[in-house]
């Protein structure tokens, strides 16, 4: 069954692709909003999982924001599926004329030093676009990464992820492949914003609450003396992203535990920041803080059901 699945969903998303190849981008931009709406109505469980978070993360909004803003994100993580299979479909050349890029001159800065460039954001606007388009305008990246559970979708995704020139690192033996790009003056990106359970994980404030990190990206910065650069892409208006590439972060004072953790701390300060600013960007339907259970089963009637919004009960 679970083989059958799997398959069904690499066709249902090859079907996607296909449609989006061929339709204008404020078409796929309108079907990815409506994949996103149906989820919200359907899946209950990360419906109640991200309104209980954005409610614990924004105390002082009403019931009703929070709702709202959970359905735009949802939304636009459908969105953000749709429009990386509609860049699949592109050239380079027609992936360039669609963004624009801010800040590139400090990853340039970085590559300049010889140290390679460490890259973070978040699961966050449209991180997967910004990594392909990355290598249109600056050196190629190392994207550390998960493998997907699916293989089919797993398989897609790398070669969408790798067709401009990019490398995938999966986690088996990656902090040694990591070094390795650094040392030949690469640039490496990952994202610091899932919840962890290794040995190497730290505590920051995030929205202040406490939530598990990685420390890697501390500890490859500590040891290779590597830039830090967060980046974040954003949408414009017509089917056109911005790429931000945001001032380094500064470096770790040390090695040490606190050090490492109090970097990662201004790493996810900076992420904080610009998911309080676009928070309908985020991924809030996903667990990041493991200690919310009480308020995801608080969330069961919360919100009476409104016209037009679908079934909104958890």
């Amino acid at each position: 069954m679970r083989r059958l699945r799997h398959i069904l969903e690499y066709a249902a998303v090859m079907t996607v692709r296909a449609i989006a190849g061929v339709m204008p981008f404020s078409v796929v931009d309108a079907i990815g909003g409506g994949i996103g709406l149906a989820f919200y109505a359907l899946d209950r469980g990360h419906r109640r999982l991200a309104i209980a978070n954005l409610r614990a993360a924004f105390p002082h909004r009403t019931a009703a924001e929070c709702r709202g803003i959970a359905r735009r994100t949802f939304k636009h993580f459908g969105r953000l599926l749709t429009t990386l299979l509609k860049f699949s479909t592109m050239t380079p050349q027609q992936m360039r004329a669609r963004v624009e890029f801010a800040g590139e001159e400090r990853v340039e800065a970085a590559h300049a030093l010889g140290r390679g460039a460490l890259l973070f954001t978040g699961h966050f606007g449209y991180w997967e676009i910004n990594a392909l388009v990355h290598v249109l305008r600056l050196p190629p990246l190392a994207v550390l990464a998960r493998a997907l559970d699916n293989p089919h979708l797993n398989a897609l995704l790398e070669r969408v992820r790798t067709a401009t020139g990019n490398t995938v690192i999966y986690r088996r033996g990656a902090v040694r492949r990591v070094l390795r790009v650094l040392g030949n003056n690469g640039g490496v990106a990952m994202l610091i914003d899932q919840h962890m359970l290794s040995a190497d994980a730290v505590i920051v404030d995030f929205f202040d609450r406490p939530a598990s990190t990685t420390s890697a990206l501390a500890a490859i910065a500590a040891r290779t003396g590597a830039p830090v650069i967060p980046v974040f892409a954003l949408p414009l208006p017509g089917g056109r992203f911005r790429m931000t590439y945001e001032h380094p972060v500064k470096p770790p004072s040390g090695d040490d535990p606190e050090a490492l953790r109090e970097f990662m701390q201004r790493c996810t300060d900076v992420l904080e920041m610009y998911v309080r600013r676009y928070p309908d960007l985020w991924l809030w339907m996903h667990r990041r803080w493991r200690d919310l259970q009480p308020e995801v089963d608080a969330v069961r009637g919360m919100f009476p059901a409104a016209s037009g919004d679908g079934p909104i009960e958890p």
